[in-house]
């Protein structure tokens, strides 16, 4: 059974080595937890060898390794629910899992993905079933693909600005462009939640 001190020890070894690729050194754990002998952090190294959770070198400085990968309880881009691609569709924002992108898409932090529902970007490559992969930002240029958050509805379109309106475009002949203004008195609420920077497809879904 581990104690408290062996289970932190543990956590730190895990986090040290996914964050910096490597593991700490005995005198690196020694100082991170008061340890001031390094026989008193080979104890706890020898208990959690033991039982069954590191593995170690001894005639190497980095040679403590943990039996089971380390992963970090945010990794990976949420998904926030799902996003209409055909008429606008509530945005529930709860987190139903992550995609692993591991860089695909540059820094992780200020992306979130959606589940695409709707034919509306087909034109796009943008199929019913898809993650659109969304970069969180309030402006974008003409001619990207955005999710739109119209009232309280949320929706996957081309962003076209006109001289004194919004054109939301979709990929499809079949639907029409929406139209909103650009905030003046009456104008139904519009803002744009980020940018489309990828679609991620699985097969046989």
């Amino acid at each position: 059974m581990l104690n408290d001190r062996a289970r932190q020890i543990l956590a730190h070894i895990q986090k040290s080595t996914l964050e910096h690729g490597y593991p700490p050194t005995i005198r690196e754990i020694g100082s991170a937890f008061a340890i001031r002998s390094t026989n008193g952090v080979r104890y706890y190294l020898t208990m959690l060898e033991r039982e069954g959770h590191l593995t170690r070198g001894e005639r190497i400085s980095r040679g403590i390794g943990t039996t089971a990968p380390a992963r970090r309880r945010d990794a990976g881009i949420p998904i926030l629910g799902r996003v209409a691609a055909g008429l606008p569709a509530l945005a529930e924002e709860s987190i139903e899992g992550r995609l692993e992108t591991e860089g695909m898409f540059g820094d992780p932090a200020g992306l979130f993905a959606l589940r695409v529902r709707g034919d509306s970007m087909i034109g796009a490559g943008i199929l019913e079933g898809d993650y659109v992969v969304v970069r969180s930002q309030e402006r974008a240029s003409a001619g990207d693909i955005v999710v739109g958050l119209l009232e309280d509805e949320a929706t996957v379109k081309y962003f076209r600005p006109r001289g004194s309106h919004i054109e939301l475009v979709a990929a499809n002949p079949a639907y029409p462009p929406i139209i909103v203004g650009k905030g003046g008195d009456g104008d139904p609420a519009f803002r744009i939640l980020g940018v489309v920077t990828g679609v991620l497809r699985t097969v046989g879904r």
